[in-house]
Formats: C-alpha cells, sequence, structure tokens
C-alpha cells in the first residue's frame, strides 16, 4: 500500500484554553490503511492488526508533527508510571510528560480514558492513559507531580472515552474506588441488566481525581467511544479493534 495515496487521518483537536504552542490531537478511525476490524487508523502494534498497515499508519501520523519532533511510545501496562524524557524504545508506562520541543507524548485508547495536561505558560504537556485501573492506581496524580507545579497553574483536557450508560463494571470497580474515597459512589449507577454490577463514569471518576488535587480547569468530557462509530471501542467491538492516539507537544 502506497504512502502517496490519500490515508492522512482524520483528526479530533481539543476544545480547550491551552496556549497557542500547544498542540494536541486524537486520531480517529474514519479514514486510514488498516482493513477489517482494525479499520481505519490503527496505530497499536499489539493488537493483531496487519504490520505493515500500523507501519504506515504510524509513518502518517508522524507526518503530522513532522519528522524532527519524534513520538514518544508507550508500552501500557493499566498502571501509574509517567515516562519523563525521551526514549527510542517503548518504557513501561502509561503517561508520559514532555518540557521542550523535543518530542510528542502519545498514549493509545479504545474506551479508556485519555486526558491531556499542560501548564499555563505552555512549557509542559503531558497525557495520561486512564483506565479504571489506572484512575484507581493514581495515574492522574503520578502525572500531576511529575509536572511538579501548582494545580491551578494546570489544564486539563479529558478525551474520548466509553461513557458512563455503556460502562458496566462489577463490584470489584465499584470497590477500587469507593473503598478510599467514599464520595466517589456518585460515579456509580445501579446496573440495570446485572444484579450487583454497576454503571461507572470514568469521566466523573477522573474529575473527582483532579479536583481532590486541587485542578480546577476541566474541559472535555462529553465523548462515548462506543456509541460513536468514528472512535474504536474494545467494549462494543468485542475486543478485537484497533486505538486511537491522543498526540500532545509543545510547538
Amino acid at each position: 500500500m502506497s504512502d502517496a495515496i490519500n490515508l492522512q487521518p482524520t483528526l479530533l483537536v481539543p476544545d480547550w484554553p491551552a496556549p497557542a504552542n500547544v498542540r494536541a490531537f486524537v486520531t480517529t478511525r474514519e479514514s486510514g490503511p488498516s482493513q477489517g476490524d482494525f479499520a481505519a487508523f490503527n496505530t497499536a502494534l499489539h493488537v493483531g492488526d496487519n504490520a505493515d498497515h500500523v507501519a504506515l499508519c504510524r509513518r502518517l501520523l508522524q507526518k503530522e508533527l513532522g519528522d524532527e519532533r519524534p513520538l514518544l511510545w508507550l508500552n501500557q501496562t493499566h498502571g501509574a508510571r509517567v515516562q519523563q524524557g525521551y526514549q527510542p524504545d517503548a518504557a513501561d508506562a502509561d503517561a508520559s510528560i514532555a518540557t521542550s520541543n523535543e518530542y510528542a507524548c502519545v498514549v493509545l485508547t479504545a474506551d479508556c480514558l485519555p486526558v491531556m495536561f499542560c501548564n499555563r505558560a505552555g512549557t509542559q504537556v503531558a497525557v495520561a492513559h486512564a483506565g479504571w485501573r489506572g484512575l484507581a492506581g493514581g495515574v492522574l496524580e503520578a502525572t500531576i507531580a511529575a509536572m511538579n507545579t501548582a494545580p491551578d497553574d494546570i489544564l486539563v483536557w479529558l478525551g474520548p472515552a466509553i461513557s458512563n450508560a455503556q460502562f458496566e463494571v462489577g463490584p470489584e470497580v465499584y470497590g477500587a474506588f469507593v473503598a478510599v474515597h467514599p464520595e466517589t459512589a456518585e460515579a456509580f449507577d445501579h446496573s440495570p441488566y446485572r444484579l450487583g454490577h454497576y454503571m461507572a463514569d470514568l469521566y466523573r471518576l477522573a474529575r473527582f481525581r483532579l479536583e481532590a488535587l486541587g485542578v480546577n480547569h476541566i474541559s472535555g468530557g462529553h465523548f462515548c467511544t462506543a456509541c460513536e462509530s468514528r472512535f474504536y471501542s474494545y467494549r462494543r467491538d468485542g475486543g478485537k479493534t484497533g486505538r486511537m492516539a491522543s498526540v500532545i507537544w509543545i510547538n
């Protein structure tokens, strides 16, 4: 498949009050070289997609930033480790931070919540992969700690994730949050489908965690990956699907 074919990614640009030198986007599945279950712009190597298609998607994604600014890929583990500084081999981490224009931070998601951060001066950017395990494990807190700046100086955008109406979870998920922070019970509704299960609101859980740290400038949080066909959704697609890339950098 040739790069000359018009396969440019369709991008979702965050609507948030970030400084002009902070650039960010989320890829969608609307256009690209991937086929079948992975159509059409999958940048994840670990999901079973054709390796040549993934490589082409990654090259096309890199062109959006320019070859002089590499993407910092991560080996995501649903943990709370934050990668600080560029390395060519994917580090085991679920968030990364940049304080210069030397590289771009990126995480992959398909129902989990991508969370973008920057400071008001535009001298720091970060992105975190926050599914329920990452949220419960403190990935947002770890990212903010790595930024080492006043919470009121941080701007946040909550990207495409599965919505409360589509995200049924078991009692172990409810317990992981409520046992530590009883107030988070308000982010869970009783499931209409199964007794003892809940409909979890990732956006609300993220807002609770951020606001508890004093971060109040929060945008986004109105998407549903399982409802909107332009997004990959692990749950909707039975686990066989691609991943969106959430990218942020200092221009």
